[in-house]
Parts: C-alpha cells; sequence; structure tokens
C-alpha cells in the first residue's frame, strides 16, 4: 500500500485525484473497492473530509491471471506502443471474461502475451476501453496503463474518438438516416436488447454504399454513442437486419452465412500521450470478403470504402 500526509483539508476524492493525477471517477472505484484508507481505517465513502497531517493509504488492484482454457489463437495487432495496443478482433472471439464465458477471451489473449494492462475497468476486463460482439469483427483500442483508459475513455465521450463500421444488411435502406432512440434490455427476452422509452441515449447514422440485384446493399454506419448491439438494434427498428443476424431477425440458415456480418472498419482517435490524430484501417476478414465479392464489382468496393472518403456524405449530425 502506498502513503502520503494530506497538505490541506478537503473531501479525499479530490485529495486523492489530486495526489494521484487521476480522474475522480478513478478515485471513486478506488473507494467503492474498499482500497482506499485514512489513518489506517478504510475509508467507504468518497465524501469523507480529511485534514491536514492526516495518513491517506491506498492501492491499486494488479491485473490478476485468469485461469482460462488453452489460447489456441492469435489475433492481428494494428499498432502498439507503450501505451495502446489496436488489434483486428476476428469473429467468435469474446472480449473479456464473464460468469457464463467458458472459452478464452481476448483479455487472456492479452494476458497469455504479457501484455501490461489497465484496471479501471475492473479485473474482469483489463485494458479493454470499448467492446465489440462476439461475433463482430474489427478494430479494438486496448489501454496499457490507467492513464491512457481515462484519457480514451474521455474522448469516447466527447467523440474525439469513434468507429466507422461496415455492414451488409438484407434490404437497402431507403435513404440515409440518423437513428436517435434511447436502447435498453428487451424486457421479454434478456439476451436482446431494444429500442426502449426513457431508456440510454443512443444514435447511430447510416449511409448506403452498394447495393445488389439480390436487395443485398453494404452501408457503412456511424456510432455516437456505445450501447450494446447499438447498430443491430437501430437497423431493427428500421426494418432491416445485418446478414446473420438471426437475433435480430435475419432469416437464414446458419450454414449459408455462418455469423454477423458487421465489421469495425476505421477507428479514428487522439493519442494520449502525444496528442496525434491517428487513424487505424482494420482489414476485412476472409469471409466478409468473399461474399461481397461474389456480389458486388471488387473495384466499386475499394472505392466506396476508401478510408479518405469514407467518412464524408454523412447527414447533418
Amino acid at each position: 500500500m502506498s502513503q502520503f500526509n494530506v497538505t490541506s483539508a478537503g473531501r479525499i476524492d479530490k485529495i486523492l485525484a489530486q495526489e494521484l493525477d487521476v480522474s475522480r471517477n478513478q478515485v471513486e472505484k478506488l473507494v467503492k473497492d474498499g482500497l482506499v484508507s485514512v489513518n489506517g481505517k478504510t475509508i467507504t465513502k468518497t465524501s469523507f473530509k480529511v485534514v491536514e497531517g492526516d495518513e491517506v493509504g491506498y492501492t491499486f488492484k494488479e491485473a490478476q491471471k485468469r485461469v482460462a482454457p488453452p489460447i489456441d489463437f492469435d489475433v492481428e495487432v494494428l499498432y502498439e506502443d507503450d501505451y495502446l495496443l489496436v488489434v483486428n478482433k476476428p469473429s467468435g472471439l469474446v472480449v473479456h471474461p464473464a460468469p457464463s464465458v467458458k472459452e478464452a477471451t481476448l483479455v487472456d489473449w492479452l494476458i497469455h502475451k504479457g501484455i501490461s494492462l489497465s484496471t479501471i475497468s475492473g479485473e474482469e476486463r483489463h485494458g479493454i476501453v470499448h467492446r465489440i460482439d462476439k461475433e463482430t469483427t474489427g478494430a479494438l483500442v486496448i489501454a496499457k496503463d490507467n492513464k491512457t483508459h481515462e484519457k480514451l475513455s474521455e474522448q469516447l465521450q466527447d467523440k474525439s474518438m469513434g468507429r466507422y463500421y461496415l455492414a451488409l444488411i438484407d434490404c437497402p435502406l431507403k435513404e440515409d438516416c440518423i437513428v436517435n432512440q434511447p436502447i435498453g434490455r428487451n424486457p421479454k427476452n434478456r439476451l436482446k436488447m431494444d429500442v426502449v422509452p426513457h431508456a440510454k441515449v443512443a444514435k447511430t447514422a447510416f449511409k448506403k454504399l452498394l447495393t445488389t440485384s439480390h436487395q443485398t446493399e453494404l452501408i457503412v454506419a456511424k456510432l455516437f454513442t456505445g450501447r450494446t448491439h447499438q447498430i443491430r438494434v437501430h437497423l431493427k427498428h428500421l426494418g432491416r437486419h445485418i446478414l446473420g443476424d438471426d437475433l435480430y431477425g435475419f432469416k437464414t440458415k446458419r450454414d449459408k452465412i455462418p455469423r454477423v456480418y458487421l465489421h469495425a472498419y476505421l477507428l479514428y482517435l487522439v493519442h494520449p500521450q502525444t496528442g496525434e490524430k491517428m487513424e487505424f484501417l482494420a482489414p476485412l476478414f476472409d469471409d466478409m470478403t468473399t461474399y461481397m465479392t461474389k456480389y458486388f464489382d471488387e473495384g466499386e468496393i475499394n472505392e466506396k470504402i476508401n478510408p479518405h472518403t469514407l467518412g464524408s456524405g454523412f447527414l447533418d449530425t
């Protein structure tokens, strides 16, 4: 346990945030986890008042290695430095452990690789700033330390960090559009999310890219919030479904389209340490590429998903 003596009176959360140079949210988690003490006594309230001379002790949780199934896979690394890591997550890989998850996860792979990870999100979610559904593929950023994690989380809030997703849907959109509908747990099926009145705000912009004679359409989606299954739920709200997404109403046999054809293609952020604006392109996986080239002209695909023009043309947001 680390310790320091208070030099001026005030609330424990404010004093700790200043001393450790971290956010009040991070301090709140430390306090709630019972990792902060004053004069040897554990503190449970962030509003606790300290005075000059009080001795404050604190402990950061360290990453604990999860006992997981053997790691028999690898994950493509798109970028890595001392502060963050960007990977291209494959389909079928769960991002972080949970009681219901029996197989190895992305977090297990990261720990197996010996990669330093932030702990701000708790023991189960080391380094995970934002998540991607199990069947969804694409770019995912991982924080290596708590300060980086905090700054990236702030970027998610102020929209300086974001993602563009490519999706194949079963019926063309009538037009480019923005869906601004709240999302919450489906009251009749706890495995699903749904548009629910007075739930969490959720906003997605959709843009048409290419349509086939079979009515399949390639679209790009821009997220303004990060709700669970957000793109899938908002498309269902429009009466559209991502190919392979039988959970949200796509009708097909799994042997024809074995997974949800949704891919986090382009990730942009500001580097927390250097301030540099950065973009990361996650190559499409072979199964989705094969399906697309079967129904679309390859030259037209490359033109439409050009990262330099992909983000232009969205409706005024």
